[in-house]
Parts: C-alpha cells; sequence; structure tokens
C-alpha cells in the first residue's frame, strides 16, 4: 500500500465518492473531502497534492486566481467519475502531477493525459533531473527557453565539475563556454553568464559560523554573502551552517538558518578542539573554551573536507567555508566515484498488473533500467515504458543479476523483475550470493565492501499463494513447496525431500513439475507420494494462474498423470485431511473442534 498523508480528494457526487473511496486503496492516507472552495482554497494553501474528480471546467474555474509559480503551486489531477482518465493538470514536473496521474491510471486502469513536452517526446525534464541529483537551479527562468531547444534539438550541451550520471539526450562537453547547462558551486564560469547559460548547483559548500551574542540575522546574511561573492561562490550550493553548542541557540543564527531552510551542525569544543592546523583564535577560546568555531566546524560539518575559505570576520560575525568531502571524491579531475544506485527486486506475482502491489509498481516506475526475463516483462510493458530494459533467457539468471549489480554500482536505481515472489526460487537470493561474492572478494582487489549498492527485495504474490487461491484452500495447514527441476539441485535430493515431506503428512507444493527434459520427474514424485497416501488423496493442477490462458484441474492422486501439466503448472497435492467440496479442495486446519466445543459449552 502506498501511504500518502499528503494528498486531498475532492468529488462533488456520489460517484466521485465512490471512487475516491477506492483510491484510498493506493492512497492509504488521503484526505477525501466534498468539494466546496472554502476547504478547497484551505487545501491549496497547505502544500497538499490535489485530485479532483469532477469537471475539468470546474477545476480550472477553481484554481485560476490561486496559480502563481510552477516552484510552489500544488500537483492537481483531475479524474472523470468513472477513472477512465487522469489528467495532470497543474504541477506536472516538480509538483509530481504527472506521476501521480499515471500511478492512478495504472491504479484505476484508466489512460493518463499528459500533455507536458518532454514526457510527450520521450526527453528528461531538466528540473526533475536537477532534482534527482540534489541540485538546485539558479535561474530557472531558462528553464523553459531550453526545454524548447531540447525539444528542437534532441540534446543539449552539459558541463560538470562533477562526475553525474547523464540522460541520452544531455551531452557531456569538456568546456564550460560551449553548454547549455552548467553545474558548479563557483558563480560564473568562462564568462557565460546567469541570462544565458543555465546553473545548476551542487550542494558541496559548508557553512562554518561564530559570531558575537546578539548579532542580527541580517548582518550574518550580509557577511555570508560578502564572504561567498568574493570568492566567487554560489550560494544555492551551501547546504548547511555549522557552528558551536553555545552559539546554535542565537536568535539571529536561527532566524538566518530558518530564512534559507539550512539545517544547522553543532559541536562542542572538545570536537571543535580536534582539528588540527587551525590557528588559535585568543577571543574565541576565551569565551568558548574552543581554540577557533568558524574553520574546525566547517571542517568537521563537511566530513573533513577541504577549507576553501578561510575565516573571515567582520564586525560580530566571522564564516569559514568548508567543500563536503564526498564531493571532492565526485570532482571530475580528482578520484572519480559514482553514486551508489540501488537495487530492487521486485516480485510480479502472476503476471497482471492488477495483482502486482502498489509499492511494487512504484519500485519499477522509478527505476532507471528494468532487468527481467523476457517473458515476465512482455507483461508489465505499462510499467516499463521509456526505460533501459535488458531482457535475458530463462537460464541467463546470473548474467542478469550481474548486470543489475553493475548498473546500480554506476549509480542507477535498478529493478530486478521476478515472477510471482522474488524470494520463492526466484531472484532474491542469487541478487545477495553475487553480492556477497563481490564482498568477499573486495580485500583482495582493494575494493571497499562499502561501495556496494543498496538491495531493497519487494515481495509478490507467489505461484503457490495464486495457485492455492484458484483451488480453494489447500494450504490452510502445513504446507511443503519442491521444485522437481535438478538443473541446480542433484535429483537424488529432491527425492529425499519428496520421501520426507510425504511422510509428514504435508501438503505438498510441486514447482517446475514437468518439463520435455525430465517428463519421468513427476512420475517419480507421484510414486513417492502414493507411498504415504491413498489414492483419492486431492490434487489441483493451476497453468497460468491468473492469466488469460489459466487452466484449473482438480483431481486426485490416482489420476493425475491423466492430465496436461507442464512448466507453467503447479501441482498442490493434499495431505491426509484435504477433501473436495463444491469443486475445491479444503485442508482443515482444526476449527470443526473448535465449532464443536463451542456449540457443548
Amino acid at each position: 500500500m502506498n501511504t500518502e498523508n499528503s494528498i486531498s480528494i475532492f468529488y462533488i457526487t456520489d460517484r466521485g465518492q465512490a471512487l475516491a473511496e477506492k483510491l484510498t486503496g493506493f492512497y492509504s492516507g488521503a484526505g477525501i473531502k466534498r468539494f466546496n472552495k472554502r476547504t478547497f482554497c484551505d487545501e491549496w494553501l497547505s502544500g497538499r497534492r490535489l485530485v479532483f474528480i469532477m469537471a475539468t471546467g470546474i477545476v480550472l474555474r477553481s484554481i485560476a486566481p490561486l496559480v502563481k509559480d510552477k516552484k510552489t503551486d500544488p500537483a492537481v489531477v483531475v479524474l472523470d467519475e468513472k477513472g477512465q482518465y487522469a489528467i495532470s493538470l497543474l504541477g506536472g514536473h516538480l509538483a509530481g502531477a504527472n506521476q501521480m496521474a499515471r500511478e492512478i491510471a495504472v491504479f484505476l486502469g484508466g489512460a493518463p493525459v499528459i500533455t507536458t513536452a518532454s514526457d510527450v517526446n520521450d526527453l528528461p525534464a531538466v528540473d526533475l533531473w536537477a532534482r534527482d541529483q540534489g541540485l538546485r537551479i539558479e535561474n530557472g527562468g531558462l528553464l523553459a527557453r531550453l526545454g524548447t531547444r531540447l525539444l528542437n534539438n534532441g540534446s543539449l550541451l552539459i558541463f560538470s565539475e562533477r562526475d553525474l550520471p547523464l540522460p541520452e539526450p544531455f551531452i557531456r562537453v569538456e568546456k564550460a563556454g560551449s553548454a547549455d547547462m552548467i553545474v558548479t558551486s563557483r558563480k560564473i564560469l568562462d564568462g557565460r553568464s546567469l541570462k544565458q547559460t543555465l546553473y545548476l548547483r551542487p550542494q558541496t559548500l559548508v557553512l562554518g559560523i561564530g559570531c558575537n551574542r546578539g548579532t542580527s540575522a541580517d548582518e550574518i546574511e550580509e557577511v555570508v554573502m560578502k564572504t561567498l561573492d568574493d570568492r566567487d561562490l554560489a550560494f544555492l550550493s551551501v547546504c548547511s551552517l555549522a557552528t558551536i553548542d553555545i552559539k546554535a541557540a542565537e536568535p539571529g543564527l536561527k532566524t538566518f538558518a530558518d530564512r534559507y531552510h539550512l539545517p544547522v551542525v553543532i559541536f562542542n569544543a572538545d570536537e571543535l578542539n580536534t582539528v588540527k592546523g587551525i590557528a588559535v583564535s585568543d577571543a574565541a577560546l576565551r569565551a568558548t573554551g574552543a581554540k577557533a568555531v568558524a574553520e574546525p566546524s566547517a571542517i568537521l560539518a563537511s566530513g573533513g573536507g577541504n577549507l576553501i575559505v578561510s575565516k573571515q570576520k567582520k564586525g560580530n560575525v566571522t564564516v569559514a567555508v568548508a567543500e563536503r568531502k564526498d564531493a571532492l571524491a565526485n570532482k571530475k579531475n580528482g578520484t572519480t566515484k559514482s553514486n551508489r544506485g540501488k537495487v530492487f527486486v521486485v516480485g510480479t506475482g502472476p503476471g497482471s498488473i492488477d495483482h502486482i502491489t502498489p509499492y511494487a509498481q512504484k519500485c519499477i516506475r522509478d527505476a532507471d533500467a528494468i532487468v527481467g526475463y523476457g517473458t515476465y516483462l512482455d507483461l508489465i510493458r505499462e510499467l516499463t515504458r521509456g526505460k533501459e530494459i535488458i531482457s535475458t533467457g530463462m537460464t541467463q539468471e546470473i548474467d542478469r543479476c550481474r548486470k543489475a549489480i553493475e548498473l546500480a554500482a554506476e549509480g542507477k536505481n535498478v529493478a530486478v523483475v521476478s515472477g510471482g515472489d522474488p524470494g520463492v526460487y526466484a531472484m532474491a537470493g542469487l541478487v545477495l550470493e553475487l553480492m556477497k561474492a563481490d564482498a568477499d572478494e573486495a580485500p583482495a582487489k582493494r575494493r571497499p565492501a562499502a561501495t556496494m549498492p543498496e538491495v531493497e527485495i519487494i515481495p509478490g504474490i507467489s505461484a503457490l499463494n495464486a495457485c492455492a487461491s484458484r483451488l480453494g484452500a489447500p494450504l490452510m495447514h502445513d504446507f511443503a513447496a519442491i521444485s522437481l527441476s535438478d538443473r541446480l539441485t542433484p535429483w537424488e535430493t529432491i527425492e529425499k525431500r519428496l520421501e520426507a515431506a510425504a511422510a509428514a503428512d504435508f501438503v505438498i507444493a510441486l514447482y517446475n513439475p514437468k518439463s520435455k527434459g525430465r517428463a519421468g520427474h513427476i512420475v517419480r514424485a507421484r510414486e513417492i507420494i502414493l507411498g504415504h497416501r491413498p489414492p483419492e488423496t486431492p490434487v489441483g493442477i493451476v497453468k497460468a494462474a491468473m492469466r488469460e490462458n489459466e487452466i484449473i484441474i482438480i483431481t486426485d492422486l490416482e489420476q493425475m498423470l491423466n492430465h496436461d501439466i507442464d512448466m507453467q503448472s503447479t501441482v498442490i497435492i493434499g495431505n491426509s485431511k484435504s477433501f473436495v467440496w463444491n469443486g475445491l479442495i479444503i485442508t482443515p486446519r482444526g476449527y470443526e473442534k473448535k465449532k464443536q466445543y463451542a456449540q457443548k459449552g
């Protein structure tokens, strides 16, 4: 479930209310309200994302007086009462309306209506890419012009002082003077003014600040801005402030930090005194117990980065500037280090998008690249449009997982698509095993294990669950799942497991029951189970569960081989208590005794 507490859904009619309530199955924290202008205006000012189930004209007339700026306007999505169309009306990129429209359309089985030119032409949006890379836009007024240039030329030229993953239409250039976009913490490069080139600011600078008691926010701001201007540094590249603990409560410093939404990192005197090579300030030592404040606090808060502006004192304020250590590692002219990406191992269930969890859908949509077996990818095409797709054959699991890990190591978010549940006879274990092997080899290859990408396993409906639901309730008591494929497990081991499960009276679910190369395995499995169970034991055979070509068969141990069984089938064999009622297999758990006791009481 996709929990969202920042979404409001408005409706007018009863049918609209029913659709709004259905949407809470996806946005579980969303608020539902009958539309009126007063409550709507309150929600607009709160910054919540807004969904309207009504005519577009009503929405347009209502929001027109409130629309101000794409940086602050909320996302607005409009739905018809049948949920056939989800229209991204306002805030398509930065506010996320385009993504919301896509999500809602998939959830309701409708169609998203998106008119932003970059999305229509499958081109990256500069503002979204910048946001995802943690870059602030200095002169956003150029975005429209650059968007037009991207649409007309199919590409944009970018100069960056640090390594960043670039979408295909963004072409890296070696000189800032020829670039359409420049990524730098310097105010101006190669004479390219803010009027002609889009400047994107990486969050790399940390300000160390010391001040006298009672210093105003305006004085602190004046000294900070002059210090940065004198060194040709962009204020938008400042990511945090740092100071000593006894100054953190200074009203002027707090007001300045709040004014620009900058976090304040605090150190005590002992921590500041651990920094070597700092000139001692007698005044600071007397007042705070620290040998210095501005310089060591900037260095510590930057993670041990370089001090690029030594302390500058003016009036009641002292300022120093350090560059974050992780930013230094990503500089093009230094040691290159890609940002770590993430591997999502996603279970897609039986195949239909209707049976994929909303969070799994989101992980697939948000991924830069999708890796998977071709058949499974074909079933989820609606979620993978515009993505880098790596598809391999059935027996090339290691190649798929290895490629996913490599892409994540390059800084990409990668979804490894796995049918059913990724932790049941699927990709989750293989991804983790390969990463462990890499980590074990890391010392010998002088590669730190910390550079490994993060992994998240996203569960899905397994074949076991899907098939059991079609057969009734065959798994209500203890069961065992056994694969009859001996491609990775010796057949002797599989036979021992069959014997043990049958003797223990487990319900048995057989995966990969039969292929052209091993037609006899299902025969032998039946023989073993018949040694412990009567021929009339219920058996369910489900092929292509929950897909268009689904086949459901209920039979018994004696007759089961008379039916078509193949690699797409899952066979569920009941235990000694299982029975068939009304065309369904039921394995009782013991509730009948509870009922008898209740009746006697």
